[in-house]
């Protein structure tokens, strides 16, 4: 693959991921020339970034194997693209899943960081490093909304894993000058989530309950509250923190906290079914108004051993230094990702 003189370069770890999906389109669409990282496996993993792959992105996009953990062959992958910005998308991102591996998500979210920050410290040119950090950092932060000035206070191993690479991308900036960005992600969804993810568990369930092919959604705490926001618009203000003049960190969230069971609701009303809830707590139900059958049931199971208390973002550093304002927000995120569900079902 050949680039202009004037082509911009990015590098994206966790291309083929819901947020390094939509980067890689936005990139290319501003005629990037885009570089991914990708673990080499049996089976592909690619159905996110396959049509850049055959479409518009053929002579743009090029794939390169790695591994996290494997900071040999990353240094060689930068050496050899020289990119002038690198998205590192790449991680563990399950919260659930973060207690059963501890240590593959400290290594593929905090080791692998400051590994990728010492092999940008060595480039001899100057080099932009967007951080997906989280907002499980904070975990149980005494006041809400966050901003960036937020104490962190993680509650689980993911947001541990976060909050030492997030520093560290501060330390980084502040000796060597380097220009690392945080962006503080609060919850954002899409079709493209995966299927063991609580948001796209329920619109895709909902969709399949509506077409006839599954009974029913089992759930775990339907108070919890996320500030949901939508993907898309997300990987755009990744962009817009890299384009800066100077690296800051920045909270990219809504500002407004939607419970489980109110996201249930939103997606099921989408596809013409009205819930009704029952009970509390560990025992709670919904059903479908229309049919009286139970489509929706809590497991103990599901709930995790410390879970976070209501984490809500302010942006507005992001919309004063950006220009960026995320416009669709919790209900609404749920409706869409029902109806594209349901959609390629019926496709």
């Amino acid at each position: 693959m050949s680039r202009s003189p004037r082509q911009k370069t990015a590098l994206i770890l966790g291309i083929t991921g819901q947020d390094g999906s939509y980067l890689a389109e936005l990139l290319l669409a501003k005629g990037y020339a885009v570089h991914g990282v990708v673990r080499r496996a049996s089976m592909f993993n690619r159905s996110r970034i396959e049509h850049l792959r055959s479409g518009t992105g053929r002579n743009r996009l090029t794939l390169h194997y790695s591994d996290l953990t494997d900071h040999t062959s990353l240094r060689r992958i930068v050496q050899k693209v020289a990119p002038r910005e690198v998205y590192h998308l790449a991680g563990q991102s399950h919260v659930g899943l973060s207690f059963e591996i501890p240590e593959v998500t400290s290594e593929e979210n905090a080791t692998a960081t400051l590994a990728l920050l010492e092999i940008l410290r060595d480039l001899p040119y100057a080099v932009k490093f967007y951080h997906a950090a989280s907002s499980e950092l904070f975990g149980a932060p005494r006041t809400a909304p966050q901003n960036e000035t937020t104490p962190v206070n993680p509650v689980n191993p993911y947001g541990c894993a976060k909050a030492f690479a997030a520093q560290m991308c501060r330390v980084y900036r502040q000796a060597y000058g380097l220009f690392a960005v945080n962006g503080i992600a609060y919850n954002h969804e899409s079709p493209r989530r995966g299927e063991n993810f609580v948001t796209r568990k329920i619109s895709l369930g909902a969709a399949r309950i509506r077409a006839g092919q599954q009974k029913e959604i089992v759930l775990g705490n339907l108070d919890a509250k996320r500030d949901w926001g939508w993907a898309p618009e997300f990987v755009e203000a990744m962009w817009l923190a890299l384009q800066a003049d100077e690296p800051r960190d920045y909270i990219l969230a809504t500002g407004r906290a939607t419970s489980v069971r109110d996201f249930a609701a939103a997606a099921f009303a989408e596809l013409g079914m009205k819930l009704k809830f029952s009970g509390k707590g560990r025992a709670e139900t919904a059903r479908r108004t229309d049919t009286g059958a139970v489509v929706l049931r809590v497991d103990p199971k599901f709930y995790r051993p410390v879970e976070s208390t209501t984490l809500l973002g302010d942006a507005r550093l992001a919309r004063k230094a950006l220009g960026w304002k995320a416009a669709t927000i919790g209900p609404a995120v749920a409706r869409q990702m029902a109806r594209a569900d349901f959609a390629a079902l019926k496709a």
